[in-house]
Protein backbone atom coordinates (compact mmCIF):
# COMPACT_ATOMS: atom_id res chain seq x y z
CA UNK A 1 0.00 0.00 0.00
CA UNK A 2 1.29 3.33 -1.02
CA UNK A 3 0.56 6.66 0.87
CA UNK A 4 2.41 9.23 -1.46
CA UNK A 5 1.34 12.15 -1.96
CA UNK A 6 -0.64 12.32 2.00
CA UNK A 7 0.51 13.87 4.96
CA UNK A 8 -0.27 12.62 8.52
CA UNK A 9 -0.42 14.08 11.31
CA UNK A 10 0.23 11.14 14.57
CA UNK A 11 0.18 12.66 18.38
CA UNK A 12 1.92 11.25 20.89
CA UNK A 13 4.32 9.98 18.76
CA UNK A 14 8.04 10.22 20.06
CA UNK A 15 7.74 7.09 21.12
CA UNK A 16 5.60 3.76 22.04
CA UNK A 17 2.82 3.29 19.66
CA UNK A 18 2.83 6.82 17.78
CA UNK A 19 6.21 6.21 17.14
CA UNK A 20 5.77 2.83 15.55
CA UNK A 21 2.43 3.87 13.17
CA UNK A 22 5.18 7.20 12.04
CA UNK A 23 7.37 4.40 10.93
CA UNK A 24 5.08 2.59 9.68
CA UNK A 25 3.04 5.70 7.25
CA UNK A 26 6.42 7.17 6.65
CA UNK A 27 7.50 3.54 4.98
CA UNK A 28 4.43 3.77 3.01
CA UNK A 29 5.35 7.03 1.39
CA UNK A 30 3.09 9.73 3.71
CA UNK A 31 4.76 12.59 5.06
CA UNK A 32 4.67 12.58 8.80
CA UNK A 33 4.21 15.27 12.01
CA UNK A 34 5.56 14.09 14.66
CA UNK A 35 4.42 15.25 18.07
CA UNK A 36 5.57 14.29 21.76
CA UNK A 37 8.13 15.46 24.62
CA UNK A 38 11.69 14.27 24.67
CA UNK A 39 14.91 14.73 24.48
CA UNK A 40 15.28 17.35 21.36
CA UNK A 41 18.72 15.51 20.29
CA UNK A 42 16.75 12.14 20.24
CA UNK A 43 13.81 13.41 18.08
CA UNK A 44 16.18 14.89 15.75
CA UNK A 45 17.47 11.84 14.96
CA UNK A 46 13.86 9.90 14.88
CA UNK A 47 13.04 12.67 12.00
CA UNK A 48 16.10 11.71 10.29
CA UNK A 49 15.27 8.27 10.59
CA UNK A 50 11.81 8.46 9.21
CA UNK A 51 12.98 11.05 6.47
CA UNK A 52 15.65 8.56 5.06
CA UNK A 53 12.12 6.77 3.64
CA UNK A 54 11.96 9.30 1.13
CA UNK A 55 9.25 11.52 3.27
CA UNK A 56 9.03 14.72 4.67
CA UNK A 57 9.30 14.33 8.51
CA UNK A 58 8.10 17.26 11.02
CA UNK A 59 8.09 17.95 14.56
CA UNK A 60 5.94 19.88 16.46
CA UNK A 61 6.14 19.83 20.32
CA UNK A 62 2.62 21.20 21.10
CA UNK A 63 1.35 20.71 24.50
CA UNK A 64 -1.91 18.40 24.42
CA UNK A 65 -3.60 20.17 27.06
CA UNK A 66 -3.50 23.40 25.75
CA UNK A 67 -6.08 23.73 22.82
CA UNK A 68 -4.34 26.90 21.22
CA UNK A 69 -0.85 24.59 21.12
CA UNK A 70 -2.86 21.50 19.56
CA UNK A 71 -4.65 23.66 17.05
CA UNK A 72 -1.18 25.46 16.06
CA UNK A 73 -0.04 21.58 15.35
CA UNK A 74 -2.34 20.96 12.82
CA UNK A 75 -1.30 24.97 11.50
CA UNK A 76 2.36 23.86 11.01
CA UNK A 77 1.38 20.58 9.31
CA UNK A 78 -0.63 22.22 6.86
CA UNK A 79 1.68 24.65 6.13
CA UNK A 80 4.67 22.07 6.06
CA UNK A 81 3.10 20.02 3.45
CA UNK A 82 0.05 21.28 1.89
CA UNK A 83 -2.90 19.78 3.77
CA UNK A 84 -3.42 17.08 6.58
CA UNK A 85 -4.73 13.91 4.98
CA UNK A 86 -4.67 11.68 8.08
CA UNK A 87 -5.13 12.39 11.35
CA UNK A 88 -4.13 9.72 13.99
CA UNK A 89 -4.92 10.63 17.91
CA UNK A 90 -2.65 8.36 19.66
CA UNK A 91 -1.60 10.45 22.93
CA UNK A 92 -2.34 9.06 26.45
CA UNK A 93 -1.71 8.37 29.57
CA UNK A 94 -2.71 6.91 32.63
CA UNK A 95 -3.46 7.16 36.27
CA UNK A 96 -4.40 4.64 38.64
CA UNK A 97 -6.35 5.08 41.98
CA UNK A 98 -9.90 4.84 43.72
CA UNK A 99 -12.35 7.05 42.33
CA UNK A 100 -12.94 8.65 46.14
CA UNK A 101 -9.23 9.16 45.86
CA UNK A 102 -8.07 10.03 42.23
CA UNK A 103 -6.49 13.33 42.29
CA UNK A 104 -8.19 16.14 40.48
CA UNK A 105 -5.48 17.15 38.40
CA UNK A 106 -4.81 13.88 37.19
CA UNK A 107 -8.53 13.54 36.58
CA UNK A 108 -8.28 16.82 34.28
CA UNK A 109 -5.04 15.78 32.48
CA UNK A 110 -5.90 12.71 30.87
CA UNK A 111 -9.32 14.00 29.75
CA UNK A 112 -7.51 16.89 28.52
CA UNK A 113 -5.12 14.79 26.71
CA UNK A 114 -6.84 11.46 25.78
CA UNK A 115 -10.60 13.52 24.73
CA UNK A 116 -10.18 16.76 24.69
CA UNK A 117 -7.17 17.38 22.30
CA UNK A 118 -8.58 14.96 20.03
CA UNK A 119 -11.47 16.90 19.76
CA UNK A 120 -9.29 20.08 19.08
CA UNK A 121 -7.18 18.51 16.03
CA UNK A 122 -10.33 16.89 14.64
CA UNK A 123 -11.97 20.51 14.56
CA UNK A 124 -9.11 21.95 12.76
CA UNK A 125 -8.01 19.15 10.79
CA UNK A 126 -11.91 18.75 9.24
CA UNK A 127 -12.38 22.08 7.23
CA UNK A 128 -9.33 21.16 4.82
CA UNK A 129 -10.36 17.37 4.66
CA UNK A 130 -13.86 18.48 4.13
CA UNK A 131 -12.49 20.80 1.14
CA UNK A 132 -10.70 18.05 -0.34
CA UNK A 133 -13.51 15.55 0.00
CA UNK A 134 -10.68 13.05 1.54
CA UNK A 135 -9.66 11.74 5.12
CA UNK A 136 -8.97 9.39 7.50
CA UNK A 137 -9.09 10.12 11.27
CA UNK A 138 -8.35 7.19 13.45
CA UNK A 139 -8.56 7.22 17.17
CA UNK A 140 -5.96 5.05 19.37
CA UNK A 141 -8.29 4.27 22.00
CA UNK A 142 -7.51 1.04 23.65
CA UNK A 143 -10.12 -1.94 24.81
CA UNK A 144 -11.24 0.36 27.77
CA UNK A 145 -12.94 2.26 24.90
CA UNK A 146 -15.60 -0.80 25.18
CA UNK A 147 -14.80 -2.33 28.87
CA UNK A 148 -13.45 -1.00 32.37
CA UNK A 149 -10.85 -1.99 35.04
CA UNK A 150 -11.14 -0.92 38.67
CA UNK A 151 -8.91 2.01 39.55
CA UNK A 152 -8.76 3.56 35.83
CA UNK A 153 -11.68 5.74 36.04
CA UNK A 154 -10.44 8.62 34.21
CA UNK A 155 -8.48 6.31 31.52
CA UNK A 156 -11.79 4.28 30.97
CA UNK A 157 -14.17 7.64 30.82
CA UNK A 158 -11.84 8.98 28.34
CA UNK A 159 -11.42 6.32 26.35
CA UNK A 160 -15.48 5.62 26.09
CA UNK A 161 -15.97 9.64 25.27
CA UNK A 162 -13.25 8.94 22.36
CA UNK A 163 -15.49 6.05 20.99
CA UNK A 164 -18.65 8.14 21.62
CA UNK A 165 -16.27 11.04 19.66
CA UNK A 166 -15.39 9.02 16.87
CA UNK A 167 -18.96 7.70 15.68
CA UNK A 168 -20.45 11.69 15.94
CA UNK A 169 -17.67 12.78 13.36
CA UNK A 170 -18.03 9.88 11.32
CA UNK A 171 -21.87 10.53 11.34
CA UNK A 172 -21.50 14.32 10.04
CA UNK A 173 -19.25 13.18 7.53
CA UNK A 174 -20.90 9.90 5.91
CA UNK A 175 -21.96 12.32 2.71
CA UNK A 176 -18.21 13.05 2.09
CA UNK A 177 -14.52 10.97 1.32
CA UNK A 178 -13.61 10.90 5.30
CA UNK A 179 -14.10 8.25 7.68
CA UNK A 180 -13.54 7.82 11.19
CA UNK A 181 -12.87 4.77 13.19
CA UNK A 182 -11.28 3.91 16.41
CA UNK A 183 -8.75 1.39 17.09
CA UNK A 184 -8.94 -0.19 20.57
CA UNK A 185 -6.08 -2.71 21.35
CA UNK A 186 -5.19 -4.45 23.95
CA UNK A 187 -2.07 -4.51 25.87
CA UNK A 188 0.93 -3.45 23.84
CA UNK A 189 4.62 -3.73 25.32
CA UNK A 190 5.15 0.05 25.44
CA UNK A 191 7.63 1.37 27.58
CA UNK A 192 4.04 2.60 29.73
CA UNK A 193 3.47 -1.24 30.58
CA UNK A 194 6.91 -1.87 31.36
CA UNK A 195 6.38 0.07 33.84
CA UNK A 196 3.48 -1.09 35.04
CA UNK A 197 4.49 -4.60 34.94
CA UNK A 198 8.20 -3.26 36.91
CA UNK A 199 5.70 -1.79 39.59
CA UNK A 200 3.25 -4.36 39.54
CA UNK A 201 6.76 -7.07 40.39
CA UNK A 202 7.61 -5.35 43.49
CA UNK A 203 4.01 -4.33 44.78
CA UNK A 204 3.61 -8.18 44.52
CA UNK A 205 6.89 -9.63 45.40
CA UNK A 206 6.38 -11.64 41.83
CA UNK A 207 8.88 -12.42 39.12
CA UNK A 208 8.21 -10.52 35.97
CA UNK A 209 6.58 -13.38 33.47
CA UNK A 210 4.09 -14.21 36.52
CA UNK A 211 3.00 -10.54 36.63
CA UNK A 212 2.58 -10.55 32.48
CA UNK A 213 0.41 -13.60 32.30
CA UNK A 214 -1.54 -13.57 35.51
CA UNK A 215 -1.85 -9.65 35.61
CA UNK A 216 -1.19 -7.71 33.11
CA UNK A 217 -2.34 -10.37 30.44
CA UNK A 218 -4.87 -11.43 33.01
CA UNK A 219 -8.23 -10.71 30.68
CA UNK A 220 -6.57 -11.01 27.41
CA UNK A 221 -7.05 -14.81 26.71
CA UNK A 222 -3.94 -14.87 23.92
CA UNK A 223 -1.85 -14.26 27.24
CA UNK A 224 0.23 -12.52 24.41
CA UNK A 225 0.91 -8.76 24.10
CA UNK A 226 -0.49 -7.18 21.01
CA UNK A 227 2.71 -6.02 18.51
CA UNK A 228 2.52 -2.25 17.75
CA UNK A 229 3.29 -3.89 14.17
CA UNK A 230 -0.65 -5.36 14.14
CA UNK A 231 -1.80 -1.80 15.10
CA UNK A 232 -0.17 -0.29 12.66
CA UNK A 233 -1.20 -2.64 10.03
CA UNK A 234 -4.86 -2.03 10.25
CA UNK A 235 -4.16 1.42 10.92
CA UNK A 236 -2.86 1.49 6.71
CA UNK A 237 -5.88 -0.59 5.98
CA UNK A 238 -7.83 1.92 7.36
CA UNK A 239 -6.57 4.22 5.54
CA UNK A 240 -6.91 2.89 2.29
CA UNK A 241 -9.66 2.55 -0.48
CA UNK A 242 -10.71 -0.84 0.62
CA UNK A 243 -11.69 0.24 4.20
CA UNK A 244 -13.55 3.51 2.57
CA UNK A 245 -16.88 2.20 4.10
CA UNK A 246 -15.69 1.12 7.22
CA UNK A 247 -16.65 4.43 9.60
CA UNK A 248 -17.46 5.37 12.97
CA UNK A 249 -16.02 1.77 13.99
CA UNK A 250 -14.48 0.74 17.17
CA UNK A 251 -12.52 -2.11 16.10
CA UNK A 252 -10.86 -4.30 18.77
CA UNK A 253 -7.15 -5.69 18.65
CA UNK A 254 -7.16 -7.06 21.87
CA UNK A 255 -6.39 -11.01 21.91
CA UNK A 256 -10.23 -11.91 22.81
CA UNK A 257 -10.28 -9.35 25.78
CA UNK A 258 -13.55 -7.90 24.75
CA UNK A 259 -15.16 -11.11 23.14
CA UNK A 260 -16.25 -12.47 27.10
Amino acid sequence: MTLEGKAAVITGSTSGIGLGLARAFAQAGADVMLNGFGDPALIAKLCAELAATGSRVRHHGADLTKPAEVTALIRQAEAAFGTVDILINNAGLQHVAPVDEFPLENWSEIQDVVLNASFHTTQAALPGMKRRDWGRIINLVSAHGLVASPFKSAYVAAKHGLVGLTKTVALEVAETGITCNAICPGYVLTPLVENQIEAQAKAHNLPRDRVIRDVILAAQPTKRFVEIGEVAALALFLCGESARSITGAALPIDGGWTAR
